[in-house]
């Protein structure tokens, strides 16, 4: 079964969207024949090496709510994060463009390292307060989950792995997704956003039974 996540390393949902899966894998009778691919999608594709401020401010320029307002949507998301696990420093948090770095998960997804580079970026985006824009720093990144160096530099200083991105988030539009995260199973069923494991694992199940008939061990617990 293969399963689909469309996401953008610049979006805290995403990483929390990410633990969930991975708590739904966790009670998941068929885990081991799951198999999962990150997707490129970029919410701000036009996103600078780097935006001066906080994601604070940068909520209260884009969407026009007052600072306070978007401070504390930003302290309710870390603590629903910490709920799962994570701990996310939003305030020190800086922004930029992720483009480079879904390069990079692409080259890791042909070394089998895809989901490492994802959870290595994310973290160092939300946790560690790194700018995901930085060459230097996405080259430490990578050999932090065991790229290579020179392979990863020669990655960044061409166009490698554009296309797949761009192929990604070109399937997005025509699969008709516009927010992340997006996780698709089999190209038949989807879940829109970081919703909480037993649905996430209710999504897993509802599509195993549609393959397999639902006489398997646990249809008793599919829903729709």
């Amino acid at each position: 079964m293969d399963v689909e996540i469309w996401s953008d390393i610049n979006c805290p949902w995403c990483y929390l969207g990410k633990r969930r899966l991975e708590a739904a894998l966790a009670g998941f009778e068929h885990a081991s024949d799951v198999s999962v691919t990150w997707r490129s999608f970029e919410l701000d594709p036009a996103t600078p090496a780097e935006v001066p401020g906080n994601g604070a401010a940068m909520l209260s320029e884009k969407y026009g709510m007052p600072l306070e307002r978007a401070r504390e949507m930003e302290q309710h998301l870390t603590e629903l994060a910490a709920a799962d696990g994570l701990r996310y420093d939003l305030e020190h948090a800086r922004i930029g463009s992720s483009f480079d770095a879904h390069r990079l998960v692409h080259l890791a997804k042909r070394e089998g390292l895809q989901d490492a580079m994802q959870e290595r970026l994310f973290s160092a985006r939300f946790t560690e307060g790194r700018l995901i824009s930085d060459p230097e720093t996405l080259v430490q990144l990578a050999k932090d989950v065991g790229l290579d160096e020179q392979e990863v530099r020669a990655t960044l200083a061409t166009d490698a792995f554009a296309g797949d991105v761009r192929e990604d988030e070109v399937t997005a539009q025509k699969l008709g997704i516009r927010g992340v995260p997006m996780f698709v199973v089999d190209r038949a069923f989807g879940l829109s956003g970081a919703q909480p494991p037993e649905q996430v694992q209710a999504l897993l199940r509802h599509a195993w039974e549609s393959a397999h008939g639902a006489d398997q061990p646990g249809s008793d617990a599919a829903s729709g």
